[in-house]
């Protein structure tokens, strides 16, 4: 929700240009930088951007307005030694240029960016009655606030007003605050991510490291409570009004592994790196000949032996990576596995915290509902871990233990690879779990291992086959409405299908179990309502394809994704899927991305940027 960009430091430290003629050697402008950063960043909200640089002549210069970050014309200011910039996703105030960050103070001398929510905001702002609010925002409190520390205290600087003013907040922020006539950038985080970038003599501040890759990868993720400020000299975090030294880590990322490679759309490019993301999922973990997996995780001595239940909470594409997974967890490690979707997650009443193991399922590890769940679960004493994609997230460092999936940076808003490297990793947590309590044989590990083994080239198939999926979305893609069925396994990839769908299209669609059509939803069949059906190996195909017959009596036309050898001459569409075991359905998901996508597609949807949506969820 939101991104966050700053930049202060030596412009020739960075290796930017300003895309001239010539060698690249002309330094770009701190605009330049900062305009830059907001672009790598827009996936995480499209609503409105904005600037504030500052330099010791010019003083402090904003420029704001809603819309698209290209359409925001970024001022020439030739003296800025450093600025801020925000790409807004919308949650108090409208899409306006007023409610565009950065918001000032009365003076005009400050200017602040800010993601998150700020709970308290209408008691502080009763509180300001004398200053002049220019917009709907929580935000912009802070910069008033600020100016109220700085003329209570004609000794406080920038770092002091920013320390008092950030202890009387309530909510999740992540903040950071310019001045005119100072030389620093300073930001405070508390319950939403901040991540700093260090250079030889360049720094950057970003809520993701996608803002500044192509300058450096050497990074420091602030802690909640922490506050720092970046000077021409460098950084100094504070944590309690104590210095802190912060580890400084170097993001494995490339810099082109954030960018398009010359495929129209971030969503289709994840979608075709899926094998090589499942293959780094996958690489260095799986010993088939042995049955065993090594995660690089652990538990306390007879912990797994006595436990009862695994709890999956997590939300949207993750709660159905989840809803895969747990099916998985009960067949091979031999516990009940139940599912939550993590706004709705209590630690009920029944359950031994001690016997209990609750899995957060993050792509980012920053997902406010999801971090929530798993607060709640540490206040009730069970054992908490996390599967997610982010090293240094948020998610980290409240979690007993971690397995990251290894999928990559996302930058599409509908997550696709990182789908199916969820599940991936889960399911290799499944055999780890299964095998130390000797609930699952050698034998049985090693077939499932081995179907892990096939995906990346089950996944290569599918989308060797994509030209099928185009004409299919171009025969279909003006119908009223979509239906996704799938029995077992398939149900989480029938769910999984009609989101990615719904999301990039505007398109009604539907998923659920195949059982349930006839309890309800054939009620809105018709000829006009396709449908698309898991008929793979682990989805009950035999069944499902009776459901699908029942619509296809009331005129709808059938899609289905089919195990490899088995036909079903009656179906209008048939997608073959390869034999890879337990993970057909998670291949067959591919065809339904392709099916959304040009779908989308065709009808000239803004599929990296959908509608009202974000990729990081940051606020409840």
């Amino acid at each position: 929700m939101c991104g966050i960009i700053g930049f202060i430091g030596d412009l020739h430290a960075t290796g930017a240009s300003d895309g001239g003629e010539g060698d690249g050697e002309t330094p770009a402008s701190v605009g330049d930088i900062v305009h830059e950063g907001l672009r790598n960043l827009e996936y995480r909200g499209y609503d409105s951007a904005g600037v504030a640089l500052v330099g010791p002549r010019s003083g402090l210069t904003v420029a704001k307005r809603s819309g698209e970050v290209d359409g925001l014309t970024v001022p020439d200011v030739p003296d800025a030694t450093h600025g801020v910039g925000h790409t807004r996703w919308s949650t108090h105030g409208p899409p306006t240029d007023a409610n565009a960050h950065p918001h000032t103070d009365c003076t005009g001398d400050v200017a602040v960016v800010h993601n998150g929510i700020i709970e308290n905001y209408e008691a502080l702002k009763a509180e300001l009655a004398d200053h002049e609010f220019t917009s709907a925002t929580d935000t912009e409190v802070i910069p008033h606030l600020i100016e109220e520390a700085l003329a209570a205290d004609p000794d406080a600087d920038l770092l002091d007003a920013v320390r008092r003013v950030e202890s009387r907040l309530e909510g999740s922020y992540a903040i950071c605050a310019v001045r005119k006539g100072d030389d620093r950038i300073v930001v405070a985080r508390r319950g939403s991510p901040i991540v700093l970038g260090r250079g030889e003599s360049a720094w950057f501040v970003a809520s993701d490291v996608t803002a500044f890759l192509e300058h450096t990868r050497d990074v420091t993720y602030l802690e909640d409570g922490d506050v720092a400020e970046l000077s021409p000299d460098g950084v100094q975090i504070f944590a309690d009004g104590e210095p802190v030294d912060r580890e400084i880590e170097t993001v494995e990322w490339e810099a082109g592994a954030a960018e398009k490679g010359g495929y129209d759309h971030y969503m289709r490019k994840e979608i075709h790196e899926q094998p090589a993301a499942l293959r780094q999922t996958i690489a260095g973990r799986l010993d088939v000949d042995a049955g065993d997996v090594d995660l690089d995780v652990s538990f306390p001595p007879g912990f797994l032996a006595d436990l009862e239940e695994i709890q999956i909470v997590a939300c949207g594409t993750s709660n159905y990576a989840g809803r895969y997974a747990a099916q998985l967890f009960e067949e091979l490690s031999g516990v009940r596995a139940t599912v939550e979707i993590a706004s709705e997650y209590e630690f009920g009443a029944g359950r031994s915290p001690d016997r209990t193991l609750v899995v957060a399922v993050t792509q980012s590890g920053e997902t406010a509902d999801t971090l929530g769940a798993i607060r709640r679960a540490n206040a009730a004493g069970a054992r908490t871990f996390a599967v997610t994609n982010t090293l240094g997230s948020t998610i980290t460092r409240e979690v007993d233990g971690t397995a990251f999936i290894r999928a990559g940076p996302e930058i599409g808003v509908a997550a696709t690879k990182t789908f199916a490297s969820q599940v991936a990793t889960l399911a290799m947590l499944g055999v780890a779990i299964g095998r130390e309590r000797g609930a699952l044989a050698p034998a049985d590990a090693r077939s499932v291992l081995e179907d892990l083994r096939g995906l990346p080239g089950a996944v290569q198939q599918v989308l060797d086959n994509e030209e099928r999926v185009r004409e299919a979305a171009r025969e279909y893609g003006d119908s009223e409405a979509f239906f996704f069925v799938g029995r077992k396994l398939g149900v989480p990839v029938a769910l999984e299908g009609a989101l990615k769908l719904k999301e990039i299209s505007y398109d009604h669609a539907e998923g659920f179990a195949a059982g349930e059509l006839k309890h309800g939803p054939l009620a809105l069949v018709t000829p006009d309502t396709p449908v698309l059906a898991l008929l793979t190996d682990g989805s009950r195909a035999a069944e499902t394809k009776n459901n699908v017959t029942e619509a296809q009596t009331r005129g709808a036309p059938a899609i289905g994704c089919v195990s490899a050898g088995k036909e079903y001459d009656t179906l209008d569409v048939s997608l073959p899927v390869p034999d890879v075991g337990i993970a057909e359905p998670l291949v067959a998901n591919v065809y339904l991305q392709l099916f959304a996508y040009h779908v989308a597609n065709d009808k000239g949807r803004s599929i990296d940027k959908p509608r009202n949506l974000a990729k990081s969820v940051t606020v409840e």
